[in-house]
């Protein structure tokens, strides 16, 4: 959209939060750089440039604003709609990757030369990985420097730089003050040994809905939730070392996600928000799905019912498979009971410290790769797919962290003994973040046709392209959240 001048102007002048995160506005005569909403006065045309990252706007020389903080923007809504090569490697990049494994890293993970996915990356976000991992890295550090009480060097290294000068030289050229003058500006720092900060959303969010999907599936040890506090917990797995999350989702500024977290290591950070994001469908247009299936008569009361409703994604993609596979053929209590007893059995003790409710990890890929069948409380053949399906994502075949082609993953995990268009298709949906899913055999959606007056659902459901996985949750949402056969 960025080379559309005209729209991008147009979107400036009226301070659309929409596409904030879509495009971002550079400002010759002050240096600066901007989201579409920022509430300054609006430049004039003939002073401003439009860049599709926040690291190409830094590339051309231009500092973040104070006042609109750019880079705490939601992502695009297209990473998830295209789902092209470009925008699963900025996943990859938010995820970390580039700081752990370096941009041939993320080559190999895409299965890309490290000169084409320059190419690639830099076509579609006007800078390579390695600057979009920059601008990464200085959005985390702002975040520590502003929230916690961690020195300056551990600050540096925790955010991915190789050293205390080059952070102090990127914070610099980017916020355009010291970290000493960031830290100064700050109002109140979290609590002793947690982070606090906010994951911008696009308005309007159903949050309450969001809260009450994770509610009905939350498995005890990993997962915790408070109804009338409006929170929700979970742990995380991260690269190096457990986490925990807690996010307010019902009490919350317009336009963010309060989220508090813990972290083993604050390397973990940039990872820990990514995944949070995934989570929550941070980077969705609600306006634009909204106003597509509000257009259909039979859908159109569901969505005015709830506005900004979110596909749940999820912070595992290995978790919601094995979930998927637990939940085939049983109700979402009984999927909730056979997962709380996995991790009972199998899941790893969280070693952090901390006032958490939540007290485990799920079990790795690679110990329930190992598992008897016969061990498990479900039908043989379920047991089987469930190993079957963890030895493919320990040993890479399968691949659930969004860098693989969704239906080259779609192929693998039907190669899997046990697994179905049913399970396969509902990992898409929460493990990929496939917008365009759709169940036309899940109960809960037969159920809601039937209330509809719905003959042909799989048919209907095409007027509802490409963002049928909203409307699969309307319809679970409104009419059956509690039938429908899914964990």
């Amino acid at each position: 959209m960025h080379q559309d001048t005209e729209a991008c102007y147009r979107a400036v002048k009226s301070k659309d939060r929409r596409f904030d995160g879509v495009f971002y506005t550079a400002v010759r005569t002050t240096g600066i750089y901007c989201r579409p909403s920022c509430p300054a006065i609006t430049p004039k045309l003939a002073n401003v440039t439009f860049h599709p990252s926040a690291a190409a706007a830094q590339l051309a020389g231009y500092r973040a604003c104070k006042r609109c903080l750019p880079d705490a923007t939601p992502g695009s809504p297209e990473w998830d709609l295209a789902a092209d090569v470009a925008g699963r490697a900025m996943r990859l990049i938010s995820d970390g990757i580039v700081d752990r494994d370096g941009v041939d890293g993320l080559a190999a993970r895409l299965g890309y030369s490290t000169r084409q996915l320059n190419r690639v990356v830099s076509s579609s976000f006007g800078a390579g990985p390695l600057a979009l991992a920059r601008a990464r890295r200085s959005q985390t550090a702002r975040v520590l420097i502003e929230t916690t009480e961690l020195s300056f060097a551990d600050v540096a290294f925790a955010s991915g730089f190789a050293s205390i000068r080059q952070f102090n030289d990127t914070v610099r050229e980017v916020y355009a003050a010291t970290p000493t003058e960031l830290r100064g500006r700050r109002g109140r720092t979290s609590a002793s040994g947690s982070i606090v900060t906010r994951i911008g959303v696009r308005e309007p969010f159903a949050g309450t809905e969001l809260l009450g999907f994770l509610a009905l599936r939350a498995v005890p040890g990993i997962e915790a939730v408070d109804l009338e506090a409006g929170w929700y917990e979970r742990s995380l797995d991260l690269p190096h070392g457990p986490g925990v999350v807690r996010i307010d989702l019902r009490d919350r500024p317009a336009g963010q996600v309060p989220c508090r977290f813990a972290l083993a290591d604050a390397r973990d950070l940039a990872p820990a928000l990514e995944r949070t994001r995934r989570l929550l469908d941070a980077d969705a247009d609600p306006i634009a799905v909204d106003e597509q299936l509000g257009d259909d008569p039979r859908l159109a009361p569901l969505v005015r019912r709830r506005p900004g409703l979110r596909v749940p994604g999820h912070v595992d993609g290995f978790e919601v498979a094995v979930r998927a596979v637990l939940g085939q053929q049983v109700s979402v209590a009984g999927a909730r009971t056979l997962a709380a007893r996995l991790v009972d059995s199998h899941g790893r003790e969280l070693d952090l410290a901390g006032q958490h409710q939540v007290t485990s990890l799920f079990p790795a890929a690679d110990a329930l790769a190992g598992i008897d069948p016969e061990e498990i409380a479900m039908p043989r053949a379920r047991g089987r797919a469930l190993a079957a399906m963890a030895a493919a994502v320990a040993d890479g075949t399968v691949a659930l962290d969004r860098s693989a082609d969704r239906g080259e993953v779609r192929d693998s995990l039907l190669a899997v003994p046990g697994i179905g268009p049913w399970t396969a298709d509902y990992i898409a949906l929460r493990a990929l973040g496939d917008p365009d899913v759709f169940l036309p055999t899940d109960l809960g959606v037969k159920h809601a046709a039937e209330h509809l007056g719905i003959d042909d659902i799989a048919r209907h459901s095409e007027g509802w392209r490409p963002w049928r996985s909203y409307a699969l949750i309307h319809l679970w949402s409104g009419l059956s959240g509690q039938t429908n056969k899914e964990s």
